[in-house]
């Protein structure tokens, strides 16, 4: 599929004095969710790394809003041998509200399932259970899989623990179970990995929803590109220096996504066209250990869960958690829902990062003035007129102004609202999103005064510099991508869904990673 041949000019008849002003964002850059906090960084199942939420840009899929919740991050493709299955005693959930309360009007709901067939080897006469997940090669069947695992989609209306539930059907299969596909151990378990990952693409039905919408779950190649490790070193880059001058630092690492498309007429309410949208993970409250270690338990058959589910993870708007929450209330703000967010307001109308950014660079990075009222309009409410909500009540989200339509690969700017595309970041967030960049540009005062004001600062006080981490993607698709400087070739996107990339192979070499 040729993106070129879909190309598509978009009016952006008034919207466009909005090209500058909504990229306002508050400090949320540097990396993105990947153990932000303490508590989580020991639970990566758990851990949601990245969440992106966008009007469906493949041919024909404009009138979907696909979204993607990445869990369990920094995989190592050669992982084995257990590889990376999400946890079966956590529930995973994409939010939405789509009458800007800060309450979930629609959860989808994500349960697991671990099936271990205990495949075995005659070994001089005894039946030995075998330590790998798979004793050949692997097909749609996963005959020749030790472990398997499947999954169901509940979708919940209202309060998301006591609403009207009813489960998502799988339109392709039937039933009410979902497969995900094997890791990709390696070229000689899997060959071809991406033909067998396409069997995982389901059609489902959705509950109170006459047009079906489409899920996979499963690996992926990671979508985030940072310049990761010069950024916690007290941000040893130059942070005026070219967008491609150094290396994505997690450009050989995979992911587990959940990707959801979701027709637009069965996400909206009323005549209001703003969506907002965030992903959590959740536990139950309750867990005891090898309760009986003795018994020869398998699995996960070792481990007793009880009492209420206990948010663990959240993520909606990119590095929040990481920059933008002070230490001692990371793990509070994971556990935390949108309609609480004044607890946190400080770190956003008096943030630190510029602070510590003036201490490392001195007059290069100028502080702007606070309380930073335009960065409380954007972070909290969305930008009237881009992406705000009719009626709206502040708190943190990823939103979506679901009647601007999508650009096709081919014209889509990596710098998203800033660099004229209306469709992009922070208008919901694509894949091809250079969210750092974006973020960094607006957390020094580029925008003072164009939103809401800093202070008594009424304009960038660095001259416009455009702030980078030096680490930017390839391209929105393969058509399109362009491996200069220090880009990684490896750093492009499918033009549709899933979206992000095929993950790397195990074997034989693993993924080349340029110095």
């Amino acid at each position: 599929m040729d993106p070129k041949t879909h190309r598509r000019t978009y009016a952006r008849s008034g919207l466009g004095a909005l090209a500058l002003a909504a990229v306002a964002l508050p400090l949320t850059s540097f990396a993105s969710s990947h153990r932000e906090a303490p508590f989580i960084a020991g639970a990566p199942k758990v851990d949601g790394t990245d969440f992106y939420m966008f009007r469906s840009y493949e041919p024909g899929r404009s009138n979907y809003v696909t979204f993607i919740a990445n869990y369990n991050p920094l995989q190592d493709a050669y992982g084995g041998p257990n590889f990376f299955t999400l946890d079966p005693k956590a529930l995973y959930e994409v939010k939405v509200d789509n009458d800007g309360d800060a309450r979930e009007d629609l959860t989808f709901q994500f349960r697991f399932t671990n099936t271990y067939k205990n495949i075995t080897v005659n070994a001089n006469g005894q039946n030995v259970a075998v330590p790998l997940i798979n004793v050949g090669a692997v097909d749609a069947t996963g005959a020749n899989l030790n472990l398997t695992q499947s999954y169901t989609i509940d979708l919940v209306r209202g309060n998301a623990r006591s609403g009207n539930r009813a489960p998502v059907t799988n339109a392709t299969l039937g039933g009410e179970t979902f497969l995900k596909p094997a890791d990709n151990i390696g070229n000689k378990s899997i060959a071809n990995y991406p033909a067998y990952a396409a069997n995982f693409i389901y059609s489902v039905a959705i509950p109170g929803c006459a047009t079906p919408g489409r899920v996979f779950v499963g690996q992926r190649k990671d979508g985030f590109v940072v310049n990761l490790g010069e950024i916690f070193d007290l941000v040893n880059l130059n942070p005026v220096g070219p967008r491609d001058g150094a290396p994505n630092t997690i450009a050989d690492k995979n992911v587990t996504s959940l990707a959801l498309e979701v027709p637009i007429s069965c996400l909206v309410k009323g005549a209001d066209p703003v969506i907002g949208a965030w992903t959590t993970a959740s536990e139950r409250q309750g867990r005891v250990l090898n309760p009986d270690p003795d018994r020869g338990d398998s699995g996960d058959g070792v481990r007793i869960h009880g009492g209420p589910w206990t948010q663990v993870s959240r993520l909606g708007m990119p590095l929040v958690n990481e920059v933008v929450i002070g230490l001692p209330d990371k793990n509070r703000f994971n556990g935390s829902e949108p309609r609480n967010d004044a607890q946190f307001a400080t770190y956003v109308t008096n943030p630190s990062l510029p602070v510590l950014l003036n201490a490392l660079f001195g007059s290069a990075a100028q502080v702007p003035g606070s309380p930073r009222n335009d960065l409380v309009s954007i972070f909290l409410t969305g930008v009237k007129g881009l992406n705000q909500p009719l009626k709206v009540q502040p708190s943190e989200m990823l939103r979506l102004n679901t009647a601007i339509a999508p650009t096709a690969p081919a014209a889509q700017n990596d710098l998203g609202v800033l660099g004229g595309d209306l469709a992009g970041f922070p208008n919901g967030r694509r894949p091809y999103d250079d969210v750092v960049d974006i973020a960094l540009r607006a957390t020094m005062g580029a925008l003072c005064g164009a939103v809401g004001n800093c202070g008594t600062m009424t304009k960038d006080p660095n001259g416009g510099l455009p702030y980078t981490d030096g680490a930017r993607a390839a391209g929105p698709d393969a058509g399109n991508a362009h491996a200069t400087g220090m880009v990684s070739p490896n750093d492009f996107y499918l033009d549709g869904f899933p979206y992000l990339l095929d993950p790397f192979a195990g074997s034989p070499n693993g993924a080349p990673v340029l110095p």
